[in-house]
């Protein structure tokens, strides 16, 4: 009987275990699909992506201390930054705006995306996406 209860918590274990695997991944997978869609939808409305094209990413945040962080190390990787402060508090007041000119390819794209809701995470913040920039 003990080996059979033993069985079963092993078991439960590893379905608990891949069940929290797939839906990270699942998240991720998300994220990089609303990257590459997002990209298609701009192809197709004309945009040429051999051209560099200005891209305004979106970071929010808990602090303005955060925020300098996360915007000191963006700006040391060519990023332009502008940072607001929201009046209505919540959450993530600070929102951290970060510029930069890149082709609009799915995996720089999909790089970039990555390595901000990495920064962004790691402070206690979190990605907003990306928007394409004015020209």
């Amino acid at each position: 009987m003990d080996w059979f209860v033993l069985f079963l918590v092993a078991a439960a274990s590893i379905a608990v275990a891949r069940i929290v695997y797939q839906v990270r991944r699942t998240a991720t997978h998300r994220a990089d699909d609303w990257d590459a869609k997002l990209i298609e939808r701009l192809r197709r409305g004309g945009i040429d992506p051999f051209q560099p094209l200005p891209i305004d990413f979106f970071i929010a945040m808990p602090t303005m201390a955060a925020a300098q962080t996360v915007a000191s190390q963006l700006e040391a990787e060519g990023y332009s930054i502008e940072m607001r402060e929201s009046a209505e508090g919540g959450a993530h007041p600070v929102s951290v705006h970060a510029a930069k000119s890149m082709h609009l390819h799915v995996p720089v794209i999909q790089a970039a995306s990555k390595r901000l809701r990495e920064l962004a995470e790691a402070a206690g913040g979190r990605y907003d996406g990306w928007a394409p920039g004015k020209a």
